[in-house]
């Protein structure tokens, strides 16, 4: 465990040109709200600013999970297997700079990284490759990987202690298997039920549910609340009627207030919604025309009493899509392609805190947070893309 007392002194030059330019970097875009009050909707304007440098001469990978906890911490993890050479010189004993950060980065509200962890110890298996990471309501940290053989899920606390493992490297036996998951890309917990929901994954094909404590396994499901079939559906047609089964990955499977579960089913282009003992109620097709990567990535929710609106992300056409929650409506969409504050490569997971302001982490290229600053409701401008 790094915990870390850092302090970044603004470079005043730096910072005149940054916020004389800040024109150039401003997300703000009003969402069409259609039955909201007014004709109003959230508006959002990106933090260039944020986070601030990284200690150390640090650098990361690709981006891969991200989690916000009771303080309005954010966390991340991200892949040290994907900073090329020229990244990590420093690491390498080549140069001066850079230095590969730990896997697990804490940042508190102001964008300073307060502690680090990651990497193997003793009692646990570090996946092969990092994929997900929650923070549950007793600060405890999960995480998942996507590896071939990343059949398993950790719990540490958040001093990096190591708490708990579901599941063995190498033992999956499906998506029916009971002990094991399969490249578990995310998770969440249920504070009143006391259950960790896993979205199972990049080789499963479900829903799974543990027990918060023990990781004993309490249920699961498939696409429509069906039992899971791993037997392979062939390529995406978008013309076609709906898989029943999931497509996959199983990228995400977030809990409401009000107890639904949203699972994205990030090929198949879909969120379908659940009550939390997996039964189904409905769906909504998002960009149904995407192909490769597929356009539902990961859900997060507007920090109002009725959580009225659902942000998406979408990595492949890098977008943060807005719906209407209950109706399941999609309003419009914020981003476009790019590496300057504001656009997107890779998006790969959204988060909002309890101001709403909404976070994001990018993989492949992106190697970054951002943070996107809720500025109110405003006006709308409409609808920007076709939902099916």
């Amino acid at each position: 465990m790094h915990r870390l007392r850092v302090s970044h002194g603004a470079v005043a030059l730096f910072s005149a040109v940054v916020m004389l330019g800040a024109s150039a970097f401003v997300l703000q875009q009003a969402v069409r709200a259609q039955g909201a009050k007014g004709g109003q909707a959230p508006m959002f304007q990106v933090d260039p600013l944020w986070p601030k440098p990284l200690p150390n001469k640090w650098v990361i990978g690709s981006t891969i999970g991200l989690a916000i906890d009771s303080r309005d911490h954010v966390w991340v993890i991200h892949r040290p297997a994907t900073i090329e050479d020229n990244e990590k010189a420093g690491t390498l004993k080549n140069g001066d700079c850079c230095f590969v950060a730990p896997q697990v980065i804490e940042f508190d509200p102001n964008g300073n990284v307060v502690s680090t962890f990651g990497g193997p110890g003793a009692g646990y298996e570090w996946p092969d490759s990092e994929h997900g990471i929650f923070v549950d309501n007793k600060d405890n940290i999960w995480i998942s990987g996507n590896g071939a053989k990343d059949s398993h899920l950790l719990k540490f606390n958040r001093q990096g202690k190591f708490l708990l493992q579901i599941g063995h490297k190498g033992q999956s036996k499906g998506s029916n298997d009971l002990e094991n998951v399969k490249m578990a890309a995310n998770m969440e917990v249920d504070p009143a039920a006391n259950e960790l929901i896993v979205a199972d994954g990049y080789g499963n094909k479900r829903v799974v549910v543990f027990d918060n404590d023990s990781g004993k396994y309490k249920r699961h499901w498939g696409a429509y609340g069906n039992r899971p079939d791993d037997t392979p559906l062939g390529a995406y047609d978008p013309a076609a009627k709906p898989a029943q089964q999931f497509r996959g990955p199983v990228h995400c499977a977030s809990l409401a207030k009000d107890g639904l579960i949203y699972v994205c089913d990030r090929t198949g282009n879909r969120i379908q919604v659940f009550q939390k003992n997996g039964t189904y109620l409905k769906e909504t097709f998002l960009s149904p025309r995407t192909l490769g990567s597929g356009a539902v990535w990961d859900i997060a929710f507007s920090t109002d009493a009725a959580q009225q609106f659902l942000y998406s992300a979408d990595g492949l056409n890098n977008r943060v899509d807005v719906l209407l929650r209950q109706p399941l409506q999609h309003v419009t969409s914020f981003g476009q392609g790019g590496h300057m504050p504001g656009t997107f490569y890779g998006l790969h997971n959204v988060a909002t805190d309890s101001r709403g302001n909404i976070y994001t982490v990018e993989t492949w290229g992106g190697k970054r947070v951002q943070k996107f600053v809720f500025k109110g409701l405003g006006a709308s401008q409409g609808p920007v893309m076709t939902v099916r």
